[in-house]
């Protein structure tokens, strides 16, 4: 009997499960392209709802208007006296001669929206010659007006159900047909701040926010993160100290926004008490929560510069000093930018701890500083998505077109200026 047995060699065995391995190889490789590709779609799907919902918030509807002044409701010592709002009335009424019934009389004046009279006012002071003529006068439509031009009012639901009745809406088309209703571009959109009314709701206050706020934390986090980074990397002891400071730096970066929200509530407002609402206290909060990210990516960009550099620098009698500000910090100064702008990317899309020093309130005009109450541009999404009008749905869309427009922007900034100035090693 032969109880001698063939050991298998490992070429046989590395062989025999050769084909597994490959095979598990490219199921790995198949599910992570499936995961790419889902991302991709729900990405491209967030963005084209983004943009369907947003665009037409950037027409609006203007009603063309023949406005009678007659001269005898003028008082010229005292333009302000006269009564816009009837002359505005009356034109939209003129429209509708068959109209007498009160409860239909205020439907017709309903379709223009309550700025109007001041457009007509506005008018008057620049050109007092028009008192005693007829003017013609394009002027915003109501927001119900303006989502039934635009399709956003279902004609075939019941009529109890709609914004609009049967009646109105014939009115509406017969403006239509005349030519008195047009879309144009949305001046009002971009150029105002905030209203209760949508057709008169702007994003200017917002983005007047939003800048005052980054240049504050421009100025304050920019910095003092580069010199803390420089410190901490170039000059700082080696010790348990250090040690401890790093870490703690490295943890509040990941700290949630809202605990700094809740820091600056309790330090600038309660304590030093600085304006509420203010771009001030928003930039000091913002600064505190960019400036681990800036110190983080600038320690980066020192270590990034070969040591050679400061020794080549030392070795002729460069003190430590020369050595930092004349060799290695503008080697480092591209990566260092490069984090800082990355982290005022994610200031300016930061709502939460804007909540808590007040920036959510509702602010009409538009600041013209530091300390004028204003709100930012997240707050201002946040806001008017909040809001039950349907005019709002597409303003809330438009602003967050607005505000990835700034993102995207500051990004490839960040991009080309690593390009332009980035070393390679």
């Amino acid at each position: 009997m032969n109880n001698t047995t063939t050991k298998p060699r490992p070429i046989d065995i590395v062989n025999a499960g050769l084909a597994k391995r490959y095979a598990a190889e490219k199921r790995f490789r198949l599910y992570g392209f499936s995961a790419i590709v889902i991302s991709l779609c729900f990405l491209g799907l967030l963005f084209v709802t983004i943009v369907y919902d947003g665009l037409p918030a950037f027409t609006q509807t203007y009603l063309k208007l023949e406005v009678a002044l007659p001269e005898a409701e003028f008082d010229r010592e005292n333009l302000n006296a006269a009564n816009y709002p009837l002359f505005i009335k009356q034109a939209i009424r003129s429209y509708f001669p068959e109209v007498t019934e009160r409860r239909e009389v205020r439907d017709i004046d309903n379709f223009i929206s309550n700025s109007a009279p001041f457009d007509l006012e506005k008018a008057v002071f620049a050109d007092p010659s028009l008192i005693g003529k007829s003017v013609t006068l394009w002027v915003l439509a109501d927001d119900d007006v303006d989502q039934l031009v635009k399709g956003h009012i279902d004609r075939d639901v019941p009529e109890i159900e709609r914004r609009m009745s049967d009646r109105q809406i014939a009115w509406v088309d017969s403006l239509k047909k005349r030519g008195l209703l047009e879309r144009k571009f949305n001046t009002v959109f971009l150029t105002t701040g905030d209203s209760r009314e949508p057709e008169q709701a702007g994003i200017w206050g917002a983005v007047m926010g939003s800048f005052y706020s980054l240049l504050i934390t421009l100025l304050l986090s920019f910095p003092i993160g580069i010199s803390a980074a420089v410190y901490l990397e170039e000059f700082a002891p080696k010790n348990k100290w250090t040690d401890l400071i790093e870490v703690n730096i490295n943890n509040l970066a990941a700290v949630p926004s809202i605990v700094f929200g809740l820091l600056g509530l309790a330090v600038f407002l309660n304590f030093f008490e600085l304006p509420r609402s203010a771009p001030l206290v928003g930039g000091l909060v913002l600064t505190l929560m960019t400036l681990p990210v800036i110190i983080i990516a600038s320690r980066a960009a020192l270590k990034s510069v070969p040591p050679s550099i400061r020794e080549a620098a030392l070795g002729i009698g460069s003190s430590q000093l020369q050595t930092v500000l004349n060799h290695v910090l503008p080697l480092a100064m591209p990566g260092m930018l490069t984090g800082a702008i990355i982290g005022m990317a994610r200031a300016l899309g930061e709502t939460a701890p804007l909540l808590m020093i007040g920036m959510v309130a509702f602010i009409v005009d538009v600041p013209q500083g530091i300390t004028d109450a204003a709100t930012a541009l997240p707050v201002q999404i946040y806001l008017w998505s909040d809001s039950p009008e349907r005019g709002f749905r597409e303003k809330t869309s438009a602003a967050i077109i607005v505000l990835l427009v700034f993102l995207l922007a500051m990004n490839a900034l960040a991009v080309i200026l690593r390009k332009k100035f980035e070393r390679r090693w």
